[in-house]
């Protein structure tokens, strides 16, 4: 998914087996995993299987076009919340005999940062409502949900109501692991950047003889994007009036972003050379 979703499209919407299986390998991901993976996203008809100039691969269906753009809003997005935007809640009422359904809409949610309330109440900053709405209808329950906006007129400390809605301390406790992973990799890129503009300026070149290693940041690229984006869907983007003052996640959206910013051209590079898509 994060493949496909950050360089695909990049690289015209269409990727040969053999060089997907050859990044894939770059992240220790052997053939048979990719080949698991990949028939999953055909299942879930976001990829569909092509050859192009007799060359096996695969093309983001139209279906995996939209799923990918609008992950990009979710994931590359830094909008934050303000207090005045209000509120969407998704308030459900599903019958104990189709209690699978009950599972699955309650799973989604969560999927997509919504907090619960009450049983059958879910919420959201109003940023969500879009994306809920498109789910809800995905998964055919509009007859089960009703949606709202709204806004908190009282009573009592929202901040302290809001804690109780969401797990705070598992999110923290995610963000920090980010942290720890991706901290120290931005620092060493930007060593290197470092290293390589110094050494621009001795030789009075416009840049240095070494290059940055492009298989070496799309491996860290990928990684970060990865992770940044199963963590970032569990977090709804709260406003920051009601996160706690050691919130986390302010500083790893801020590693996130400089190591995106930082290696996603050469990143882009090596997968163009890997696939042969230029």
């Amino acid at each position: 998914m994060s493949f496909f979703g950050t360089y695909a499209r990049e690289v015209g919407g269409w990727v040969p087996v053999a060089g997907l299986i050859s990044l894939m390998a770059e992240l220790d991901v052997d053939a048979p995993g990719v080949r698991s993976a990949v028939s999953r996203l055909k299942r879930r008809g976001l990829l569909a299987p092509e050859r192009v100039g007799g060359v096996a691969g695969y093309r983001l269906s139209p279906e995996g076009l939209a799923l990918f753009d609008e992950g990009d809003r979710r994931i590359f997005d830094r909008r934050v919340a303000s207090l005045a935007d209000g509120w969407v809640l998704v308030v459900f009422s599903i019958p104990e005999s189709e209690r699978h359904k009950r599972h699955l809409l309650r799973s989604r949610l969560g999927r997509l940062g919504f907090g619960t309330t009450a049983a059958g109440v879910w919420i959201a900053p109003a940023h969500l409502t879009e994306q809920a709405r498109r789910t809800i209808a995905d998964l055919g329950m509009e007859s089960y949900v009703q949606l709202f906006h709204s806004h908190h007129l009282g009573f009592g400390e929202l901040a302290s109501t809001v804690a109780e809605w969401w797990d705070f301390d598992a999110l923290q406790e995610m963000y920090r692991g980010f942290l720890d992973a991706h901290a120290p990799v931005l620092e060493r890129w930007r060593q290197h950047d470092r290293a390589t503009t110094r050494t621009a300026e001795e030789a009075h070149a416009e840049t240095a003889e070494a290059g940055p290693d492009n298989a070496a940041a799309f491996t860290d690229h990928l990684r970060a994007v990865d992770a940044w984006r199963h963590l970032h869907y569990l977090d709804p983007g709260l406003p920051p009036d009601l996160l706690p003052d050691t919130w986390a996640g302010r500083g790893a959206a801020d590693v996130f972003f400089a190591l995106h910013e930082l290696l996603r051209r050469p990143a882009l590079e090596h997968v163009r050379a890997a696939t042969g898509r230029h």
